[in-house]
């Protein structure tokens, strides 16, 4: 036992000792600098994998910009990156009054500041109702804007007022000798982008309230172009419809006579709107070149640049149909289209809809509405096009040449199943009870072919409903833009802008947490795009 014991305690004395040597060994220097040193290994080798990475994304983003300097791509956004730019909240802009009038008038919120304006609006033109609803609609979605940039509402009370309100008397005589007196108007509303543009309506619904509500939404419906494009609107509250040929050409030249005065080109171009097509325009520049000793502005003929390509309006609003669809996953191809309306915008719509493969039920005016329940196809819309081109014509005429045409029948368009409408007729055409009838329907989707065809309080029906929703803000910009690519401009070419315009719009909106909202992002872009300029211009 002894031996044992013995034997025992030498083999516990070996074992210290192994572990004094595996201390002693960990202890060293030169254990230390293997240890440190692998440690260095792997950061130099982590440092430079990162490195390595960094320096891929950073030829990757130097070849993008390079590839997007070459390319030049007009882009809504200013210098700065984000869609909102910068947005840094400014401490001295929220604390100064936005408004003066009886004491300094602050606020906390963007949406306070929205009420603010539109309570302004009402408090100086109460009667333009109008225009109040533009105000209010619009400065809803612009709020948060103002919640990220207070500076931004102050730019807003500027551009509530036009730079400029024409109004003026016309004096004509009818074909039976009788002197006729109407007004007419032209507002150019904004020129900080680019040179006035924008269309001339003429009819009895035209007011000073119409047009400053029109010109108001075209600043920002110009400006989503992406092109120099200021917004100006005009018009007379004459009913061109029950004039003779001879009666408009007397109106047209004592309308222009007034309104020479104030247009030109590279300073404000009139185009084509409710009531105005191309023979009113071609009557309105035989007299301005009458009287006046310049008619063209770098060969480009003045009151003339989307003559070759008058579909454009009708066509555009197609094009932003079928990419709010193909959003979907789904396309025009089989559609069953409501048509309010029976003006060439209207027909162009039909038109563009025939190409893409949907069916076209039905066309409205003032005597009534036409349905084909098999569909519209090139035949009829060409009989349809030849009957309303004589002035004056109704759509009744067409029961003569059709067999399968419905007058009237049913009592409203609106009970007629579709899957989508494409009010194209008169202002205010979609009210609650519109849509919530299409919704009940069936109808996807509602994509205006005019101005301001929805009301505000039909618009939130559509979204609570779940329907599409095209606003006239992003729609009616074929005009514009037919008319900045110029006489060689291709329907190619529109569609090729109308889906950037909409990639831009849908981002927007996206990025101020209103996504899918198509009247908001059109709205936001187009005012940052005109904003952003007037802050350069100062008080102006």
């Amino acid at each position: 036992s002894r031996e044992q014991r013995a034997e025992s305690r030498e083999q516990r004395a070996e074992s210290r000792e192994r572990a004094r040597q595996r201390m002693f060994s960990m202890a060293s220097p030169s254990a230390s600098i293997r240890v440190l040193g692998s440690c260095r290994v792997q950061q130099v080798a982590r440092t430079a994998a990162v490195g390595k990475s960094m320096f891929c994304r950073g030829q990757s983003s130097l070849a993008s910009s390079d590839s997007n300097s070459e390319e030049k791509p007009r882009s809504l956004l200013t210098k700065e990156d984000g869609v909102h730019q910068t947005m840094t909240v400014s401490k001295t802009w929220r604390n100064k009054p936005l408004f003066r009038r009886q004491g300094d008038v602050r606020f906390k919120t963007g949406l306070e500041a929205a009420n603010l304006l539109v309570a302004e609006a009402k408090r100086r033109d109460s009667h333009e109702t109008e225009f109040i609803d533009s105000v209010r609609s619009t400065l809803q979605c612009l709020s948060p804007i103002f919640d990220r940039n207070p500076r931004y509402a102050f730019v807003a009370k500027g551009l509530m007022e036009p730079e400029r309100f024409i109004q003026f008397r016309v004096a004509w005589i009818d074909d039976v000798g009788v002197v006729r007196m109407n007004r007419g108007y032209r507002i150019q509303y904004s020129s900080s982008i680019g040179p006035y543009e924008g269309s001339l309506h003429f009819g009895h619904h035209v007011n000073s309230g119409v047009i400053k509500a029109l010109g108001f939404n075209s600043v920002f419906s110009n400006a989503l172009t992406g092109f120099d494009v200021g917004a100006a609107v005009g018009g007379s509250d004459i009913n061109p419809f029950d004039k003779s040929e001879a009666e408009i050409q007397r109106f047209c030249q004592s309308y222009m006579t007034e309104l020479a005065k104030y247009i030109g080109p590279d300073h404000d171009q009139p185009t084509q709107g409710m009531g105005v097509g191309e023979r009113e325009i071609g009557y309105l520049f035989g007299q301005y070149k009458r009287i006046t000793a310049r008619s063209s502005s770098n060969g480009k003929p003045f009151l003339a640049g989307a003559g070759s390509f008058f579909q454009a309006p009708g066509y555009g609003i197609v094009h932003f149909a079928k990419e709010m669809l193909n959003d979907k996953g789904d396309t025009l191809q089989g559609k069953r289209c409501l048509i309010l309306g029976a003006g060439k915008v209207a027909r162009s719509v039909a038109q563009k809809l025939l190409e893409y493969g949907a069916i076209p039920l039905t066309f409205s005016d003032e005597s009534g509405h036409l349905y084909e329940p098999d569909g519209i196809d090139d035949g009829k819309l060409a009989t349809i096009s030849k009957i309303k081109n004589e002035r004056g014509a109704h759509l009744g005429r067409y029961i003569i040449a059709s067999t399968t045409a419905q007058f009237n029948d049913p009592a409203s368009i609106l009970d007629i199943p579709c899957d989508l409408c494409f009010p194209c007729h008169k202002m205010k055409d979609i009210d609650d009870a519109a849509a919530n009838k299409l919704a009940d329907n069936g109808c996807m989707g509602v994509i205006e072919g005019g101005h301001n065809t929805v009301t505000p309080s039909a618009r939130k029906v559509l979204k609570k409903r779940g329907l599409m929703y095209g606003p006239h803000t992003l729609t009616m910009t074929g005009s514009a833009i037919v008319h900045a690519l110029g006489k060689k401009g291709t329907d190619e070419q529109l569609a090729a802008e109308i889906s950037r315009i909409y990639s831009d719009v849908k981002l927007t909106a996206e990025e101020f947490n209103a996504r899918g909202d198509l009247f908001a992002g059109s709205n936001i872009a187009g005012f940052l795009r005109v904003a952003n300029v007037m802050i350069t211009h100062g008080a102006v």
